[in-house]
């Protein structure tokens, strides 16, 4: 059943969810959001690879940057960093051009390749609006990284697209209800832009145990 246009959800939602789903949730449902050094060095980074929808052609490639997609199966919107078209018999037909093209999605990451799969679900999340706006199949996609200055190549395997299919479903019965999950404090806290609103310092004290504690401990430090 597509979703309606009123109820997509944003596209790099799911790095945020797949890091954290509370961090998802006060990002996306509760309105809420911090920069730090990361995000504003990762948002310099999108900028530059956007560059105005601007669009180029190299041989048999036509290269757009900022391409808005969109997914009504996943109910999903977003916008590709890149996408390459390349000529190929097996590609989709694009308006004003002659042959065929099949897209490839490239993502521009800030840092280095990461241990877990989170850059690569949201290009395989691309990946699949491509595939349902142009009607044809996107074998692969790549990740850019500013760090190593090294694209790396992903094929996007069923076992991908169905993770996907499954993180925009949990998202969207969340966003539905409204549900903000609670703390569950690990490593990722210390990087994380939101731990101030966040609060994973808490951990299972209730607030008002948490501000007594902070009332205490500025006392004890006003006496000594």
């Amino acid at each position: 059943m597509p979703y309606k246009e009123d109820d997509y959800l944003s596209l790099s939602g799911i790095q945020h969810f797949e890091f954290c789903r509370r961090q998802w949730a006060l990002i996306h449902i509760e309105q809420q959001w911090e920069e730090n050094l990361r995000t504003v060095e990762g948002h310099l980074l999108h900028t530059r690879a956007h560059d105005s929808l601007k669009t180029e052609t190299r041989n048999d490639i036509i290269i757009t940057r900022g391409m808005p997609v969109f997914s009504a199966e996943l109910g999903i919107y977003g916008v590709c960093d890149v996408v390459e078209f390349h000529r190929s018999d097996n590609g989709a037909l694009l308006y004003g051009r002659d042959g065929k093209y099949l897209p490839y999605p490239t993502e521009y990451k800030r840092g280095r390749p990461k241990s877990n799969d989170i850059d690569i679900l949201q290009l395989t999340a691309q990946a699949m609006c491509l595939e349902e706006m142009l009607c044809c199949e996107v074998k692969s996609g790549f990740l850019f990284y500013g760090e190593t200055r090294h694209r790396y190549e992903v094929n996007f395997t069923n076992e991908l697209k169905d993770k996907v299919r499954k993180r925009f479903n949990e998202m969207h019965q969340y966003y539905h209800r409204r549900y903000t999950p609670k703390v569950k404090i690990s490593k990722q806290c210390k990087g994380c832009s939101l731990q101030h609103i966040c609060l994973p310092m808490l951990g299972k004290k209730s607030v008002n145990d948490y501000i007594n504690s902070m009332i205490k401990e500025g006392t004890s430090e006003k006496t000594t």
